[in-house]
């Protein structure tokens, strides 16, 4: 009885004790399903940069892009630039930010978001390999697939969407960087927001 009490206990140990990740580190790999169904996994944009954005449209240091539609043209922007921007989401069925179906195409027409894709991540076995505590929490990776950039969007930790254009934004920056062939001068901060609910 005890055995069995004890190993869930020690599997939950195991997963959040993992090995964060570090700046050059090979990206983990997976495969999710998008908002239509489809099975997406990070190898198959090999030779790209891919962006992954933990999000949770109803937190509010999200909707603090999305409301003021600065998301929206930054997704659009990088994309028009060949930049693979994944929004995922690690909430757990039954929890603040989970979607599926007919629902999660409906919020996110809602939202007018622009991601290449929307991932659902609804177990949090990929939010955990990389290390998402936040929504956003923001990683870049390089067309080698190894990690370039993790944590914050900017630099001013709130929910005010006026703070936006003051702040310095790690992720343009990074992106910028990765595009003109130039190392990341800022490749790890740390992320602010609401926490993934795992």
């Amino acid at each position: 009885m005890i055995k069995k009490l004890l190993f869930p206990l020690l599997l939950s140990f195991t997963i959040l004790s993992a090995t964060p990740l570090k700046i050059g580190d090979k990206a983990p790999d997976f495969a999710l399903k998008n908002a239509l169904g489809d099975t997406v996994s990070l190898s198959d944009y090999q030779g790209k940069i891919v962006v992954f954005e933990s999000v949770n449209y109803n937190c509010p240091f999200v909707e603090k892009f999305y409301g003021s539609g600065k998301m929206q043209a930054w997704q659009k922007e990088y994309a028009e630039k060949g930049v693979i921007w994944l929004s995922v989401a690690s909430s757990a069925p039954n929890k603040s930010g989970y979607y599926e179906g007919k629902k999660l195409l409906k919020v996110i027409e809602q939202k007018k978001a622009n991601p290449s894709l929307y991932l659902i991540d609804a177990s949090g076995k990929v939010g955990r390999a990389y290390g998402a505590k936040a929504t956003p929490h923001f990683f870049i990776v390089n067309p080698q697939q190894k990690l370039i950039y993790q944590g914050a969007i900017d630099s001013i930790r709130s929910a005010r969407s006026r703070d936006i254009d003051k702040a310095k934004n790690y992720v343009k920056l990074a992106l910028n960087s990765a595009l003109s062939g130039q190392p990341v001068a800022t490749p790890e901060t740390k992320a602010y927001g609401c926490g993934v609910k795992y």
